[in-house]
């Protein structure tokens, strides 16, 4: 049985004192939460601090990005080794908002999901459409992609470390939601697709979370599915309450 996932993507927001008084709040809220793992990820400035405060809780702590190399001249990169000292445990890559504001393509998603798992990081994989594509019919075909490109060269094996998270990218900050039943159509063609690209076990065994928009209105409908294993939260992860409240959907 595969343990739900519940991660707060924090993007930039937060300062360090911002980001100890939420995790401090959280801890509070989800201290008897037992049978679904909590993440939250901070900014790269705040994960120092909100790892020491989530210490010896049930709250996780993870990054929201991180270069494929241990060191060198990477202006502004972060590694993950420096990733690791700090005792993060995922890492969100891929995410649109990486692919479509700074550029970054399916294979530099790849080497990073690579070099995350030789790491013993657990990438969690973002994929998803946009809305051009999907008015175009072209969402399953955009998600093959994707998946097929970023786990290229990682076996079933490996896969037991890896998360994946679909975010139609034109539900993400725009108030517009997929319904249960849009969301889990996506999130059972990933299943298959993994199933086809790897073998049955991993397939069933992967978790997939969906990201666009999941509030506490709408979490309880969409974790009702069969294939959606979680959520990537975005904007309602800034608040401990409304956070805690999709936890415990």
């Amino acid at each position: 049985m595969k343990k739900p996932l519940i991660a707060g993507n924090w993007k930039m927001n937060k300062t360090i004192g911002e980001a100890v008084s939420l995790v401090k709040e959280l801890k509070e809220f989800v201290r008897d939460i037992s049978d679904r793992e909590l993440l939250v990820c901070p900014p790269f400035t705040a994960l120092s601090s909100a790892a020491a405060e989530a210490s010896g809780s049930n709250v996780q702590v993870g990054a929201q990005n991180m270069h494929y190399e241990d060191e060198g001249a990477f202006t502004g990169e972060i590694s993950p080794k420096m990733l690791k000292e700090l005792g993060v445990k995922y890492v969100i890559l891929g995410h649109s908002e990486r692919r479509h504001i700074f550029g970054e393509d399916d294979e530099l998603v790849n080497k990073k999901v690579k070099k995350a798992i030789k790491e013993s990081l657990i990438p969690i994989l973002c994929v998803g459409e946009t809305l051009n594509q999907r008015e175009a019919g072209q969402t399953e075909v955009t998600v093959e992609g994707q998946i097929k490109k970023g786990l290229a060269a990682v076996t079933a094996e490996e896969m037991r470390n890896v998360v994946i998270a679909y975010e139609p990218v034109w539900a993400i900050g725009t108030g517009k939601t997929a319904t249960p039943e849009q969301a889990e159509e996506v999130h059972k063609f990933i299943r298959e697709l993994l199933k086809s690209l790897l073998d049955e076990e991993t397939s069933e065994n992967t978790r997939i979370l969906y990201g666009g928009s999941m509030k506490p209105e709408n979490a309880k409908g969409l974790m009702a599915m069969a294939n959606i294993d979680g959520g990537l939260i975005g904007g309602a992860a800034l608040d401990a309450k409304s956070f805690a409240d999709i936890v415990k959907y």
